[in-house]
């Protein structure tokens, strides 16, 4: 898959995890792409390190599902640690 691909395939990704996942993070559209193509990526490491998928073919629905469930994960990660921070007086 070509970088325009992943690029593509991380902000659709992003976009849903942002739907299960509502809240409100800074970013915007940019945001959403860069923890879509992450997530895609981190999710693509974890299944191939455990043998149960890969991110290989654009229109296949496994790499659909691992690239949204690797941005759910660092979604949430993403929002763990920002909530953290308390804001500057």
């Amino acid at each position: 898959m070509g970088i325009i691909g992943w690029i593509v395939l991380g902000l659709i990704a992003g976009a849903i995890a942002k739907a299960i996942m509502p809240g409100d993070d800074p970013g915007g559209i940019l945001g959403t792409m860069v923890i879509g193509i992450l997530g895609a990526i981190v999710g693509g490491l974890i299944a191939s390190a455990l043998d149960i998928g890969d991110l290989d073919e654009f229109f296949d629905i496994g790499t659909w599902v691992i690239a949204i469930l690797g941005s759910l994960l660092l979604l949430a990660i993403y929002r763990a640690v920002v909530g953290r921070r308390s804001p500057a007086p």
